[in-house]
């Protein structure tokens, strides 16, 4: 039910020539397929504090109920938002397919169009709902689609995590990510990205993903306070920080609620 850190992607600036050879690394692609696999919980229920914070130090809430679910190997959830006004009754929902053949779905739901609108792989780059956080950084990735290298490791907060550089492997996938380079810090105890630099494909900009808070509920590792924070140069842009409140797993979901019928009808 967390926002997958996994979905961070590549290292190059611009994407491979057809027929190139890739360069992968079999350990940090062991590392990487433990991140992958890593207990996320299911039937699960959360509230999600948003704050959006401009270069001004400017801040903006948002309050977000939301809920997520295992089908076979598939996952969907879906986020509603409360609070403000403006965005009230404003949905969103997606599926990730296990099938590396079969693209994600996202819809978003605007209540003052009374519309849904699908989420194209082309604009999954964009801002979501004016977050530092993209349409694509809310999927996880499919690992088949990059090459991973073992860079180093490193200790963050007492903690020993491994430094992942990933190479997508075409043009399409950093089109879709947005994102032209990044390392990524696994921590090695649990196999949950703890922090992340994401170089931008436009605007020679750079985004800092960091876990400020790690809690385990029910036994599963839940990042319950993460950070976002667009940069050029020394200059901050804008930031955003995600809190989960109130996680709940093994709750009693019905499949209905994860459906464009639901997103339009709300909490």
């Amino acid at each position: 039910m967390e926002i997958r850190t996994l979905v961070i992607a590549g290292i190059i600036v611009g994407a491979f020539p057809a027929g190139a050879p890739f360069a992968d690394d079999a350990q940090a692609r062991t590392i990487m397929q433990k991140v992958d696999a890593r207990d996320d919980g299911d039937n699960g229920t959360s509230e999600m504090q948003m704050i959006l914070i401009d270069k001004r130090g400017h801040e903006r809430q948002r309050r977000i109920k939301t809920f997520s679910k295992d089908k076979g190997k598939d996952a969907q959830r879906i986020m509603f938002f409360l609070e403000p006004a403006d965005v009230t009754g404003t949905g969103f929902l997606t599926y990730d397919y296990d099938d590396p053949d079969h693209d994600d779905d996202q819809w978003l739901y605007l209540p003052a169009l009374k519309k849904t609108k699908r989420i194209a792989s082309s604009d999954r780059s964009g801002s979501f709902m004016g977050s530092d956080f993209s349409y694509a950084d809310m999927t996880a990735r499919d690992l088949q689609d990059y090459d991973f290298k073992l860079v180093k490791e490193e200790t963050i907060n007492g903690t020993n995590t491994w430094l992942i550089e990933t190479t997508p492997r075409n043009a399409a996938v950093i089109e879709e990510t947005g994102y032209t380079k990044s390392i990524l810090f696994v921590r090695q105890d649990n196999f949950v990205v703890v922090r992340a630099v994401n170089w931008v494909k436009e605007g020679k900009k750079l985004k800092y993903f960091e876990v400020k808070q790690l809690e385990q509920v029910d036994g599963i590792w839940v990042a319950t306070e993460m950070h976002m924070t667009t940069k050029r140069g020394d200059e901050t842009l804008h930031r955003t920080v995600l809190r989960q409140l109130n996680v709940h797993f093994n709750q009693p979901l019905e499949d209905n609620m994860f459906t464009t019928r639901q997103l339009e009808k709300g909490l």
